[in-house]
């Protein structure tokens, strides 16, 4: 059985089911009603209670939450562990044997609780954060906020777009770009129709992905099997044949990011910006909070790693709920425990802090390093190795490619204020409204 829930990537092919991001169980930690109350009381939902706290950080005016760096740079190291299965294969991914080796299957049931949708979610959360602070650093600059924002996103779509169809089909920039448009309507509204509406949407993707769960039909996908091989074969061949078979993920992707993965991830996005303007991300999760994640991501996470192993693919597709539940919950929970740990000090966590603040560059540096090692260099010299390649192996080159970063990134900001394509992204931006 193969796991269908390993990327970003996944959710880019045709035969995809598992969702890019994860969404958050409407009736536990992001419940559907939610009341703002007075500064520094709690603000309560129908499931938990987040007691809101103030922001000291004044990012408007220049100031950097590290807290906010090193969670950003634990998110995009994050997601290498699941998109390194589809470096090579971004449609199907990796190929399990038949009957799944034991080490298979373990590191299965570990990324069922710790990685898989965690960091995606964690990712969308910060991004709708992040989104809120440069919409308030342009206001306090007295910018045109909401034009830039919006040309930001449009470059965002663009780079998406070059980097899906020229370099790796599991592209995640396009989901943001698009999503974020729809988060964008929201950000000057208060904490409780942020949270309303993110529930709403967030509950209506769910529906759509059990629903969509109910047409799935097993697909005989495992090492060695008849389309194993024609997809090893159809991803080794010329640059141009795999730009078009890009081109088709991309094409797709449009179609489905309306339908399903825009709402979820403009939903979490939106709690980004709710969470932020809560003081989450500078104070943590208050205790009952915090016990009702753990809960609800050991639950959830135990019901996904046992139907996900099921032979009824009816079940393994539901699985995808169950996941989506676990992974925000856990998400939150990786954002108390870096909020701890870090306690907003440049010194904390300082190697994951700089890929942070690289993050857009290290994203596409691990596609370039991802895609070179397994499309090229393994399917060009070594190609053998790709029937006895487990996933242990591939968890190792992740390793090394995230030690190579976390080496390189505060290297490079010895000398470099700005990563060389958050760099490009600016100057794009920028340049509309300087002319």
């Amino acid at each position: 059985m193969n796991s269908a829930k390993d990327s970003a990537a996944h959710i880019s092919s045709p035969h995809a089911s598992r969702t890019q991001a994860s969404a958050i169980d409407s009736s536990t930690i992001a419940s559907s009603t939610i009341k703002n109350s007075a500064n520094n009381h709690p603000v309560s939902a129908n499931g938990p209670t987040i007691v809101q706290r103030p922001n000291t950080i004044n990012e408007s005016h220049g100031n950097r939450n590290t807290n906010i760096d090193a969670l950003r740079g634990i998110a995009i190291l994050g997601i290498l562990f699941m998109n390194i299965f589809f470096m090579n294969d971004s449609f199907y991914g990796y190929a399990p044997h038949s009957p799944q080796i034991q080490s298979d299957i373990i590191l299965e049931i570990f990324s069922n609780f710790f990685l898989e949708g965690r960091f995606l979610s964690l990712l969308s959360i910060l991004f709708g954060a992040g989104l809120l602070i440069q919409y308030r650093r342009y206001e306090a600059n007295a910018l045109p906020a909401y034009p830039l924002i919006k040309q930001r996103l449009k470059w965002l779509i663009i780079f998406g777009l070059i980097h899906g169809i020229f370099i790796w089909g599991g592209d995640i920039l396009l989901t943001y770009g698009i999503s974020a448009f729809l988060a964008l309507n929201y950000i000057n509204s208060d904490i409780g129709t942020i949270k309303k509406r993110a529930n709403q949407y967030i509950f209506m993707a769910l529906v759509i992905v059990a629903l969509f769960s109910l047409t799935m039909e097993e697909e005989h996908y495992f090492r060695g099997s008849e389309l194993h091989q024609q997809q090893l074969l159809d991803w080794s061949a010329a640059y141009i044949d795999i730009v078009l078979l890009q081109l088709l993920q991309v094409g797709f992707m449009l179609l489905v990011i309306p339908l399903t993965i825009m709402w979820f991830t403009a939903g979490l996005m939106m709690w980004g910006m709710a969470l932020y303007q809560q003081g989450i991300f500078e104070h943590g999760l208050d205790k009952n909070t915090l016990l009702k994640c753990v809960a609800v991501a050991f639950i959830f996470s135990t019901i996904d790693s046992t139907i996900s192993f099921s032979a009824n693919p009816m079940l393994v597709e539901l699985s995808t709920i169950m996941m989506m539940v676990s992974a925000v919950a856990m998400a939150l929970i990786y954002v108390h425990l870096v909020v701890k740990a870090c306690q907003n000090s440049d010194q904390i966590l300082a190697p994951f802090q700089a890929v942070g603040k690289l993050a857009f560059s290290c994203y596409i540096l691990q596609s370039l390093i991802g895609v070179g090692i397994f499309r090229y260099a393994i399917n060009h010299y070594a190609s053998d190795l790709y029937m006895s390649l487990n996933r242990v192996d591939y968890f190792l080159i992740a390793i090394i490619i995230s030690l190579l970063q976390l080496v390189l990134a505060p290297v490079y900001l010895r000398y470099f204020n700005q990563g060389p394509l958050e760099a490009l992204w600016r100057k794009r931006v920028m340049a509309k409204f300087n002319t």
